[in-house]
């Protein structure tokens, strides 16, 4: 098991959980976070943003989870995502396709949206490169991940329970709707422990990642 971002805002909480569940985890962190990565899983220091700097700590039998990506995306940090989201899956991939990895999983956005269409391309664009290089893989696709420090949606709930009683703003609703981080945590639990068949993208969007 190799987890990029694994000292975020998921990733901490997916490697703990993966751990207690009994996988072995490698965690790719830059040295000034190596401090920072759960106790029990082994660090591997790297710069995500460059495949030649980890690609040979990746293994055929390996799952990788990309956890790699800007903090708090908003329409004003396009250009991070230009610098850090969209080059970050672009290395896993390419790490990926060397090793011959059994399975990547990758969390995308969902999409198509309003709003947010600079992070929407950078996630897509990393979608696409693992179509493009025939990897077995996950896509998962959450729109907001509630937790510590993410909490201000929740005064939106109350608008998403309208807009689902409208048929025309119903599936924009549920395909743009609010996940939890155990909730996510999970999924990517239960993604990593059942790959899709090889050479397989699965997809799982927002009511996959909510039904638990």
């Amino acid at each position: 098991m190799f987890v990029t971002g694994g000292t975020g805002y998921i990733g901490r909480r997916l490697i703990e959980a993966l751990l207690a569940r009994g996988h072995r985890v490698r965690a790719l962190v830059r040295p000034e976070s190596a401090g920072r990565v759960p106790a029990g899983a082994i660090t591997v220091v790297g710069n995500a943003l460059e495949a030649s700097s980890f690609a040979a700590a990746v293994t055929p039998a390996d799952t990788i989870v990309h956890l790699v990506g800007t903090p708090h995306p908003s329409p004003s940090k396009a250009a991070e995502f230009q610098r850090v989201d969209r080059p970050s899956i672009l290395a896993t991939v390419e790490a990926a396709r060397r090793a011959g990895a059994a399975h990547l999983v990758y969390v995308s956005v969902a999409h198509p949206a309003p709003v947010m269409h600079a992070y929407i391309e950078a996630r897509s664009a990393g979608e696409r490169a693992i179509a493009d290089a025939g990897l077995t893989a996950t896509i998962l696709r959450p729109w907001y991940v509630l937790g510590p420090g993410h909490r201000w949606p929740y005064l939106l709930i109350p608008f998403y329970a309208v807009a689902r009683l409208i048929p025309s703003k119903r599936e924009s609703a549920r395909r743009l709707g609010l996940v939890t981080l155990p909730q996510m945590v999970n999924a990517l639990v239960r993604a990593v422990e059942n790959p899709p068949r090889p050479g397989q993208i699965r997809i799982l969007e927002v009511p996959d990642i909510q039904s638990g």
